[in-house]
């Protein structure tokens, strides 16, 4: 493409004006062709930050971010094909027994996902816990597990959408990434490029989830709905509780384990509520309306996928896993009821354990994690045990009983958020 200049695109949005097709075409593919320097893109997100875009202009920005790698072709997959993408929390592990479980149902699973950053997990770095598991599956792999075992989760390429992972990164390091509409065309170009037919979207509200307030998560999820209908992918969207952790783990292997427990038929009742709800929404948007989820989660099914999903990708669904050499106990200093168990205090308690990182390189520890005792509505005595803090390493221990000591809130008014509280779509 020629005939356009960096610095005038810069000056449009600046000024308030509407980016042309031709204007967002040509800047994304000379970003990514890293012919635009860092500086120039740098002050476009800021204009964009500042004075947003409009459905059309967004709508062609993800078109481009899509366009800038290779929109995946699941056609010779002979089933439904239906992704579920999370905004992120603590204690999230729903994807774990949920694609295997939609599977179990007769819709396939295409789950391409990330590893965890400061104090949300990562779904790549739980299942890495599992011995042997690989999250790399090359194309033609991850197309015959979807036709044999009908779910895979597993790492993106570096073909798939390439603007984003640039752009993300530098929306990181020049105060950018709260603005909504490239939050959404972030998560929707690599969704929509993963091509499969329906998407549902778990948009999380509350203290550990990136959007705080009901308000701002509603706007998020109606852009993501509409930038889906845009492009031809049936999206729906909850927006859900994520100012408590959910289920009572935080930490990769402890939440491998409560998945586990969830597919054998037991655990915690908001990850078994939540998991059932998404399976819901995943298999009416894959037009199978008649299937209860309930069913192949009581019956065993579930599992039988989910043990095959893990041993396609050279895990050992059988294998022990991990433990933490060092643990401590917290415990309550006084009698009361539970009024607020802080999402927030207990993913940053996680992570200064080691079970998140600071930076995309560092590494994780499969052990480190936070077991939670209570939750809200919770009669405790002093005494009582309020947390399990789990690391590889007890000279982190300090620094995460510094910050979980402040996530119990008693006898106070706040009132918890249902945990689903809202449907964005169709």
């Amino acid at each position: 493409m020629t005939g356009y200049d960096a610095v005038d695109v810069i000056r449009t949005k600046r000024d308030g004006g509407q980016l042309d097709d031709g204007q967002i075409d040509w800047i994304i593919e000379a970003y990514t062709r890293r012919d635009v320097p860092d500086e120039q893109m740098s002050a476009l997100l800021m204009a964009i930050f500042l004075n947003g875009l409009d459905g059309d202009e967004l709508a062609r920005w993800t078109a481009a971010m899509i366009g800038s790698g290779v929109r995946m072709d699941l056609s010779s997959v002979p089933f439904p094909t239906v992704d579920k993408h999370s905004t992120g929390g603590v204690g999230d592990k729903i994807t774990l027994p949920l694609a295997p479980l939609v599977a179990a149902c007769g819709a396939a699973v295409p789950q391409l996902s990330g590893r965890g950053l400061g104090h949300t997990g990562g779904t790549l770095d739980k299942l890495e816990s599992i011995p042997g598991w690989r999250a790399a599956v090359p194309y033609e792999d991850y197309l015959e597990q979807l036709r044999t075992v009908g779910a895979v989760v597993c790492a993106a390429g570096d073909e798939l959408a390439p603007a984003d992972k640039l752009l993300y990164a530098l929306r990181d390091v020049t105060g950018t990434v709260e603005s909504i509409p490239l939050i959404a065309s972030s998560i929707m170009s690599k969704k929509i490029a993963e091509g499969a037919g329906a998407l549902v979207l778990d948009v999380k509200v509350g203290s550990g989830a990136f959007m705080k307030d009901v308000a701002r998560a509603r706007t998020l999820a109606e852009t993501m709905v509409g930038l889906g209908a845009a492009h031809g992918v049936h999206t729906v969207a909850l927006l859900t509780a994520m100012d408590a952790p959910l289920g009572r783990t935080a930490g990769n292997a402890l939440e491998v384990a409560e998945a586990v427990e969830v597919l054998a038929g037991g655990g915690p009742p908001d990850v078994i509520e939540l998991t059932l709800a998404l399976a819901r929404e995943m298999l009416t948007a894959a037009g199978l309306h008649d299937v209860d989820p309930a069913a192949a989660l009581a019956d065993g099914r579930a599992m039988d996928r989910w043990r095959a999903m893990i041993a396609a990708q050279g895990g050992d669904p059988d294998a022990e896993l991990p433990t933490a050499p060092e643990s401590e106990t917290v415990r309550a200093e006084r009698a009361g009821t539970v009024t607020g168990v802080d999402a927030y205090a207990v993913g940053v308690a996680a992570w200064r354990l080691g079970a998140g990182r600071a930076r995309k390189e560092d590494p994780v520890s499969a052990v480190a994690g936070v077991v939670v005792h209570v939750r809200p509505g919770d009669r405790v005595e002093a005494g009582a045990p309020l947390f399990d803090l789990h690391t590889d390493d007890a000279v982190r221990i300090p620094r995460a009983r510094e910050v979980i000591a402040t996530a119990v809130e008693y006898d106070g008014a706040t009132q918890p958020l249902p945990l689903v509280i809202d449907r964005i779509g169709a």
